[in-house]
């Protein structure tokens, strides 16, 4: 981007602050930026093909470039600087949050880090629940095991389609775990801070699966008989 560029970008993160008149826009972890472009350009009145457009141009990320979080943007704001700001202050976050993990920021590390963090966001049930279901794909990936995580089949506009068994047969993307070994190509939705930490710092555990149980949350466990005792007590 050139320098006008940046000094407009710059421009419109001073307006927001200033409490200018402004829309609040929300994008929810675990959303897929296909969804969040298609509900900006409808409350917004912009075009979605052109949010797409210009997301592909300025975001680092093919799939999370937009950071989990509400944003001020004001009004009649088009559709180049608008994903001008959203992108250049979630590039800003990440770029933040890895130096004081790392002191560096190398994209193709987090891409990876927002890769695990995004199947942690699809699968777990809650925060507390996080740093476990880090924990299993990290196991699962240390023994050469597929991840077979139905979260990964949650990405672009699939993000709220219930994976199924036919899906999980006929889906040949590399990101239907099931057939592949290994991360899927890049994140499958957004995420939150807490998905990330997760990601970065998994809890030590031997878990190796885990099922929803009937309270919403998950039980985790170490072997695949223990494994399918709760397969059956969920059916």
């Amino acid at each position: 981007m050139g320098r006008n560029q940046l000094n407009r970008i710059d421009f419109l993160y001073k307006l927001t602050n200033a409490r200018a008149m402004i829309h609040k826009v929300t994008l929810i972890p675990g959303e897929t930026k296909t969804l969040f472009l298609a509900s900006l350009a409808k409350k917004l009145d912009l075009n979605v093909t052109k949010l797409n457009q210009y997301y592909n141009q300025f975001a680092t990320y093919p799939e999370a470039g937009i950071y989990a979080d509400t944003y001020h943007v004001p009004y009649g704001i088009g559709e180049k600087h608008l994903m001008a700001f959203l992108t250049k202050a979630s590039n800003k976050k990440y770029s933040s949050l890895s130096k004081k993990i790392y002191g560096t920021y190398d994209k193709k590390q987090w891409l990876k880090v927002l890769t695990i963090a995004s199947i942690i966001q699809k699968e777990a049930a809650n925060a507390t629940e996080m740093p476990i279901v880090s924990s299993v794909i990290m196991n699962r990936l240390k023994k050469g095991m597929r991840l077979q995580m139905d979260g990964t089949l949650n990405y672009g506009k699939y993000s709220h389609i219930k994976v199924t068994p036919e899906r999980i047969k006929n889906d040949t993307s590399r990101f239907n775990t099931y057939k592949y070994k290994g991360l899927p190509p890049s994140p499958i939705g957004s995420v939150s801070l807490n998905a990330i930490k997760a990601a970065i710092k998994p809890a030590r555990t031997d878990y190796l699966y885990f099922m929803k149980n009937a309270k919403g949350v998950h039980d985790f466990t170490k072997s695949y008989k223990a494994h399918r005792k709760n397969i059956k007590k969920a059916r």
